[in-house]
């Protein structure tokens, strides 16, 4: 668990290093996008910031994807084995399961995870 203290902390570090890089980026590109007349270095450095971002972009959507996929996936797996286990008469799988129903309708309501049925 240290471990993941440490590491929670250098992520938070890295995520506020490029939100500050990222807003020191993007009013210079919005001021290259609102010019009517731009200078051939500048039609090169618009173009060079838009690829860029363009590149950001798909980056940060393949980071949500992979936290969407691995965070619903590893649930479901708990779930499902933790639901197994209680059919099975364990205890404590009937407890967690319990637990984990509550959670999971207490979310459902705070509209924080959907339901596509």
């Amino acid at each position: 668990m240290a471990d993941f203290k440490s590491n929670r902390k250098e992520l938070d570090e890295e995520l506020e290093k490029f939100m500050r890089l990222l807003e020191e980026l993007l009013p210079h590109y919005h001021q290259l996008l609102k010019k009517t007349e731009l200078s051939h270095d500048e039609l090169t450095r618009l173009g060079e910031i838009e690829h860029y971002l363009i590149g950001v972009n798909a980056k940060i959507l393949e980071i949500k994807k992979r936290l969407e996929q691995d965070l619903f996936g590893q649930s479901l797996h708990t779930y499902y084995k933790t639901k197994q286990d209680a059919f099975s008469g364990d205890p404590q799988a009937k407890l967690k399961l319990e637990r984990m129903r509550d959670a999971f309708a207490e979310a459902l309501k705070a509209g924080e995870i959907m339901s596509f049925n």
